[in-house]
């Protein structure tokens, strides 16, 4: 049978894990009631741990990673979408149990996808991706819980990273006063020109010593990371705040008390960007296209990189080797 496309397929042979570009027919693709030749990508770390054996991501193998992508419908079997609509979409199974962004065309059911919004380009949709996504609904949470500019200082963890670096723009944007946290000393400049305030290191949110109340120095916080560094934080946060977090690049385990909580009244509000309900994930990139837009967006962009390049970046993000975002360019 002739070949239709080309993705990466990751393979898996007892406990080697085989990463590598290759043609497949779009009968090979998982089913989906909308056909989208895809135009970008992303690389989040959840397509990191995808490459590995260990990885806890991917459940059957030969296996089409990327858990985000934009593009153009080329089919659709649901009335929502039509040929030559920009769509985009995120989260939910893709790249998990349903083939997903690395690959020149996808299958994907009708009910994952978001229309391209207005003032957003198919690039644009995959700069941000499932991280800049994750930063925004953080964001949101934040404000939907009270945040606002004038209380105070807010601190971002993991800075440079995906949702980190698109969160410290997001605020900076918003006017907030941004506090971001960093284990780069080289990457100082760019957090600067994200909109950050102040810059601070890994060691300063945390010094490797746990208290369960600490003086109270930001009234809200992004958190990508998790893990103690987050029990840190929580003891921290001034009364009445918030801390939104999305990831556990730190550790998944907390080693916090009850004190933050019922004697500062601090909330720790949980962000689920995989299965956020649709009508909240439409306001949500529909904010991203307006009063959340970033001046630069180009500014977070590490690299944009072909399918061929797609396996370096996998790696060079379990690394830490990656600054801001990796761009997948599929299509034309």
């Amino acid at each position: 049978m002739t070949p239709d496309l080309q993705a990466v397929v990751v393979d898996k042979r007892d406990e080697d894990v085989s990463i590598e570009v290759k043609f497949l027919t779009k009968d090979q693709l998982t089913k989906g009631d909308v056909l989208i030749k895809v135009a970008y990508s992303s690389v989040n770390f959840k397509d990191g741990l995808a490459g590995l054996a260990n990885g806890k991501i991917v459940q059957s193998y030969p296996f089409v990673p990327g858990i985000d992508l934009s593009g153009v419908v080329v089919s659709s079997s649901d009335e929502r979408f039509k040929e030559g609509d920009q769509v985009l979409a995120t989260s939910y199974e893709i790249g998990v149990t349903h083939f997903g962004g690395y690959s020149e065309y996808a299958n994907i059911p009708a009910d994952w996808i978001v229309p391209l919004p207005k003032n957003m380009s198919l690039r644009e949709a995959m700069i941000y991706g499932t991280a800049g996504f994750t930063a925004a609904l953080s964001v949101h949470r934040l404000e939907a819980n009270g945040l606002t500019p004038d209380q105070g200082n807010v601190l971002v963890t993991g800075a440079t990273g995906g949702v980190g670096s698109m969160a410290v723009a997001m605020l900076a944007k918003r006017g907030y006063k941004v506090v971001a946290s960093t284990g780069k000393d080289e990457e100082h400049d760019y957090v600067k020109n994200l909109g950050a305030q102040t810059i601070i290191s890994r060691q300063d949110v945390y010094n490797g010593t746990l208290r369960p109340l600490q003086k109270g120095e930001w009234q809200a916080a992004v958190d990508p990371v998790g893990g103690q560094s987050l029990a840190s934080v929580l003891s921290r946060i001034k009364r009445g705040g918030a801390v939104a977090v999305s990831g556990l690049t730190g550790g998944s385990d907390i080693p916090t008390t009850v004190h933050p909580f019922i004697l500062r009244g601090v909330s720790l509000i949980g962000v689920d960007s995989a299965y956020c309900p649709m009508p909240l994930r439409e306001e949500i990139w529909k904010r991203l296209a307006d009063d959340l837009k970033p001046d630069d967006l180009d500014e977070m962009v590490d690299r944009e990189v072909p399918l061929e390049d797609v396996p370096i970046a996998m790696r060079d993000i379990l690394q830490s080797k990656i600054r801001g975002r990796v761009l997948v360019k599929v299509n034309e």
